[in-house]
């Protein structure tokens, strides 16, 4: 590559990252899915300009996949992961084996297609992208699970469908197949892959653990995500599943080993990473689509759409039979959020030209380019309208109240302000600003006491402005290190020390400080009385969870009591003046009410009740009475 092709490489780069920003932009203020935006730029680019668009398959494999996939991974967790770990590998290697045998089945017998061909289209289009979907969970706040299960079972499905994919192309090519070969050699590629990402995740980890510096870590893991593919793809290994492993080691053990500051830097660096390969992928997407063949080829694109679905929808509704079962909510979010991209992209443009493959070669990659269209546009279109329709994000009817108190509270502050500078500047006269300003003023005392009434009623709301408060006051201290710094008034040293502590407050997980909220409650809420509420064992974790949100101190003694002869918790709470009515929000919210069945075998049980009488059961017992001191040891 001579000079000049550099610079225009670097030139199209640039063109491609400005048309990305301008796309993300706009689809956060038209609230759409920002992936199919970029689609969608890219195909009226190919409209404007129909020049053919050569993209390596490599450059996506090698280059943007694993950035994509080492972010993801980087960013589980293990215990999230473990929870649902066998439905996730149901649904990535059966469930890839499943939909490559449907769609190619499906495929063949409907079109006439070759059925060796049509299985190895069967495996190209097997593996999910779900970007946009878990980017719309985000926003959205879907449940935290649902997003684990789906982004899980994408980064598992990609290195096995790759492996599918070379193991049909293999059987199409040399025209013959062993099932036990086959296996062996499943199970080679993509274990050697795991062990090879492991491995390399550990290596890195041992020289990170040995160094503190934030920006030579962040290069080490930026070594260990593309080196971990390109060694194992030497090695003829899954390259995508190395890239998996050596992500989830990473993220789940590395950042012990890290600096606050590092991982700050770590994670923001691979965020932006993604961001940048996203957007890459999914505008060459819509390059490199050929409109034209796909118009020629509808009936066979029609036919691929429909065993595709069909197939996912075996894969959902039927493999979660054999794991743990999640509800017909989430099978529905899971089934229509199978979207296709990068992968299915990328092995459609490495198909051969040759052999079974010389005449089918554009007709194969047609039908996959129509299929990834719809799913990208069709499904990822529509699912900020399922998840909606399911009703999987609701908000409780106290966190809409004090939405809309703090807006009006902000808009009467802002009304207040800005007619204040008018008067100042002489465009309100100093007599109509005299009459007007106590009225403003009331009005927003107003309103002040009614959003302050609605924080302190509940603990959720409460403890999510309380959290976003204090990490806006960090990142603002943060600015402030790094002014006197950029201004020569601190060292290079104590800003490493200064700036570590507030990473180091920033990295804390939410709301792991009640103690704060304590001391800065303290000298206006003594503690004047003690509640003692009875509670059952199986609420105590939710029960402690929101009365510590509120700052309350707890003591817990095991009991038991009751016709039903259950140990339960008896829980003292230190209660400051006026806030009864909070604490027994919390424990109404958090002490749930269900069904048990009583026995008249059981030893205690009162004379009269006959056998399996069904009683309910739950909530708390309180009682509250006054203290005249108190005292925390």
């Amino acid at each position: 590559m001579n000079g000049q092709e550099i610079v225009l490489l670097e030139e199209v780069i640039i063109a491609l990252l400005l048309i990305a920003s301008a796309v993300a932009v706009g689809a956060r203020q038209l609230r759409l899915p920002y992936t199919v935006g970029l689609v969608l730029i890219g195909l009226a680019l190919t409209l404007l300009n129909p020049q053919k668009v050569q993209i390596s398959p490599q450059i996506i494999l090698a280059l943007l996949v694993p950035p994509l996939v080492f972010e993801a991974a980087f960013h589980i967790r293990i215990e999230d992961l473990r929870r649902d770990l066998w439905l996730i590998l149901l649904l990535a290697v059966p469930g890839v084996i499943l939909t490559t045998l449907m769609v190619g089945g499906l495929v063949s017998w409907a079109t006439g297609l070759a059925l060796p061909a049509a299985l190895v289209f069967g495996a190209l289009i097997a593996a999910t992208d779900p970007v946009a979907v878990v980017a719309l969970f985000r926003r959205l706040g879907a449940p935290k699970r649902l997003q684990v299960l789906l982004e899980g079972e994408s980064l598992f499905n990609d290195g096995t469908a790759i492996v599918m994919f070379g193991l049909m192309l293999d059987i199409a090519i040399n025209g013959h197949f062993n099932i036990t070969t086959s296996i062996t050699n499943f199970l080679m590629v993509a274990g050697g892959g795991i062990l090879i990402g492991i491995a390399s995740g550990m290596l890195i980890l041992q020289i990170i653990g040995r160094i503190e510096d934030p920006l030579v870590e962040t290069t080490l893991t930026t070594v260990l995500a593309f080196g971990s593919y390109l060694i194992a793809e030497s090695l003829h290994v899954s390259g995508v599943l190395a890239v998996v492993a050596a992500g989830l080691v990473n993220g789940n053990v590395g950042p012990r080993g890290m600096s606050a500051t590092t991982r700050v830097v770590v994670f923001n660096f691979w965020e932006y990473a993604a961001f940048l390969a996203n957007s890459l992928i999914f505008l060459l997407i819509g390059l490199s689509i050929d409109l034209p063949a796909i118009f020629r080829n509808w009936q066979a694109i029609g036919w691929a759409i429909l065993a595709a679905l069909l197939a996912r929808a075996v894969s959902i509704y039927v493999l979660p039979m054999f794991a743990k079962e999640i509800s017909a909510k989430w099978k529905h979010v899971l089934y229509w959020g199978g979207l296709r991209g990068a992968i299915t992209l990328a092995l459609a443009l490495g198909l051969p030209d040759t052999g079974i493959f010389a005449a089918e070669r554009i007709h194969l990659q047609a039908m996959a380019f129509g299929v990834v269209l719809f799913t990208l546009l069709v499904q990822g279109f529509s699912m900020d309208w399922l998840i909606k329709h399911l009703k999987l994000v609701e908000r409780s009817q106290i966190q809409e109240e004090y939405e809309r108190r703090h807006a009006r509270f902000v808009a009467g502050r802002s009304a207040y302000d800005y007619l204040y500078r008018r008067s100042r500047e002489g465009l309100i006269s100093e007599h109509i600003w005299q009459r007007m300003a106590p009225l403003l003023q009331r009005h927003n005392e107003v309103l002040i006491d009614a959003v302050k009434e609605i924080i302190t009623s509940d603990p959720d709301v409460e403890a999510e402005e309380v959290d976003t408060v204090r990490r806006e006051a960090l990142r603002a201290q943060r600015a402030a290190l790094t002014g006197l710094l950029r201004d020569g008034v601190i060292s290079e040293e104590n800003y490493s020390q200064l700036i570590g502590e507030v990473d180091a407050a920033l990295t804390e997980e939410k709301l792991t400080w009640p103690e704060f909220m304590r001391e800065t409650a303290a000298p206006h809420a003594a503690v004047t009385r003690l509640m003692a509420a009875v509670i059952q064992k199986g609420d105590l974790e939710n029960t402690i969870s929101a009365l510590t949100k509120l700052g309350f101190t707890i003591a817990q003694l095991p009991s038991s009591g009751g016709f039903l002869n259950r140990s339960n918790i008896t829980l003292l709470i230190g209660m400051p003046e006026g806030r009864e009515e909070a604490a027994v929000r919390a424990l109404k919210n958090s002490c749930s009410q269900r069904i048990e069945y009583l026995s008249s075998l059981l030893p205690d049980a009162p004379a009269g009740i006959p056998a399996a009488t069904k009683v309910t059961v739950g909530g708390a017992t309180i009682f509250t009475f006054e203290v005249e001191s108190y005292d925390e040891f």
